[in-house]
């Protein structure tokens, strides 16, 4: 069978679409993306893509020397992600596995990501990091 250019290029492009954007309590935006792509004529790679973004802010610390640290390395906002594949799915099955993917996704990690105190820990997670491997960021911090 042969293909022409375009038909390559869209087979082969990784493009993410938007699925649903999860509103949580505790202020986090959680955002389901399709990352799925053809691996082959008749199956597909499903791929769920999960990113919700938390701004660094000071409460979440308890020294400000902790916060500057954070916020010197990564930035003022750090992205919590989350993926799930299943490789050679049957084009005629990709959305059912996709659909399972999500289901997944909101039955096991969407009540921890929603818990209140999430955005604290995960920013503290992030100055855990800092300490554990600082031969990585000392670079950052000087």
């Amino acid at each position: 069978m042969k293909h022409n250019a375009d038909e390559a290029v869209r087979r082969f492009q990784n493009i993410m679409n938007l699925v649903e954007e999860i509103h949580c309590e505790n202020g986090l935006v959680v955002e389901a993306w399709d990352n799925s792509r053809s691996i082959a004529d008749d199956t597909t790679q499903v791929r769920l893509v999960i990113k919700t973004k938390v701004d660094i802010k000071k409460e979440y610390f308890s020294t400000p020397e902790q916060y500057d640290q954070v916020l010197k390395v990564f930035g003022p906002v750090i992205y919590f992600e989350y993926q799930k594949d299943r490789t050679f799915v049957s084009n005629k099955d990709k959305e059912d596995v996709f659909t399972e993917l999500l289901e997944y996704f909101r039955r096991n990690s969407l009540p921890y990501i929603a818990r209140p105190q999430f955005p604290a820990r995960f920013a503290m997670s992030k100055y855990a990091e800092i300490q554990k491997r600082f031969y990585k960021y000392r670079h950052l911090l000087q």
